[in-house]
């Protein structure tokens, strides 16, 4: 497996934020501004981490999964704290919420 990439996330959508469609996120939801996804914005990023059970600002981690949408303009990237492994499972679960909606996979990097 190769080098993960770092990044910084800015967190737009925090650990209880409930959106339009009525959904509460049980994990802290953001973007990278840097990187452009293909609906022209921050890329989003889910994070998922053992050490992150409250909502925050920002996060820096290494991304260590891509959620591949079948059904949508973008991609959604996974980051966790560096060092951190992820399983499929555990990405599954933990996405579920937004998932749900759509038809996507899972890559492990």
């Amino acid at each position: 497996m190769g080098k993960k990439m770092q990044v910084r996330v800015t967190i737009d959508r925090p650990q209880g934020y409930k959106d339009n469609h009525g959904n509460i996120y049980p994990l802290n939801y953001g973007y990278i501004p840097e990187i452009i996804a293909g609906d022209g914005e921050g890329q989003d990023v889910y994070i998922i981490s053992k050490d992150v059970n409250e909502a925050i600002a920002s996060f820096t981690g290494e991304i260590v999964a891509i959620i591949h949408r079948k059904d949508d303009v973008e991609d959604k990237w996974v980051a966790t704290k560096v060092g951190e492994e992820l399983s499929i499972t555990e990405i599954k679960n933990s996405t579920h919420f937004l998932e749900q909606y759509f038809q996507s996979t899972i890559e492990l990097l």
